[in-house]
């Protein structure tokens, strides 16, 4: 009998193990990939849902990755960050907010969403599912210093045949949750560094306002 409790305890944590090496595996290789791009570009939607507040709102978005520069039109606003200045653009309000792309690096950015997974989280296997008629695996980002964290859970739906990204689902602590669909991706597309600078000629009687 204590060798048949010995053998299943065995086998249990070489599941364990197994799952969270999976994981890892998973999100290295995905890594991997993303290094090989050098620019791309992505299209998604976004749902922010507060059953407490009563929110529920659905947008889409466009982003433009080279680097660590980037452009993103998401609804009505817009944030353009050169990798040392990061302008956000709010439209109802015509306002540009600039700031240090330092700043910025606790945001969500097209940049930021697509390789959320590397830095500050431990990570665990799921299961396997199934997203949009397609084989996905599902893993759960956790953060290492849950304390200087706004959300405590980010789930990634990542593609079992590709290994891509398909799917991210933030759950904030005041119980917001954030779900980005990826709709489209296009790896290495040229892209010319002026679309990372902010031009006020564009945007006649916005007021800067400066961090």
């Amino acid at each position: 009998m204590k060798l048949i409790i010995t053998l299943l305890t065995f086998f249990t944590l070489s599941s364990i193990s197994f799952a969270q090496g999976d994981s890892q595996g998973i999100l290295n290789r995905l890594s991997k990939k993303m290094k090989t791009h050098n620019s791309f570009y992505i299209e998604f939607s976004a749902n922010t849902k507060n059953s407490a507040t009563g929110t529920n709102t659905t947008d889409t978005g466009k982003g433009w990755v080279k680097g660590k520069k980037f452009y993103a039109s998401f609804g009505d606003n817009t944030i353009i960050s050169n990798g040392l200045k990061t302008w956000m653009i709010v439209k109802e309000e015509k306002s540009v907010y600039e700031s240090d792309a330092d700043d910025e690096e606790d945001g969500i950015n097209p940049r930021k969403l697509m390789t959320i997974w590397e830095d500050g989280f431990k990570n665990k296997y799921g299961k396997e599912s199934t997203l949009n008629g397609e084989k996905v695996h599902v893993i759960y980002l956790y953060p290492k210093d849950p304390g200087n964290a706004e959300f405590h859970t980010v789930i990634l739906y990542i593609s079992k045949s590709k290994e891509d990204l398909k799917k991210v689902v933030i759950k904030m602590k005041d119980g917001t949750v954030m779900t980005y669909n990826l709709k489209a991706y296009k790896a290495n597309p040229t892209i010319s560094d002026s679309k990372f600078v902010f031009d006020p000629k564009k945007y006649p009687g916005y007021e800067v306002i400066k961090d």
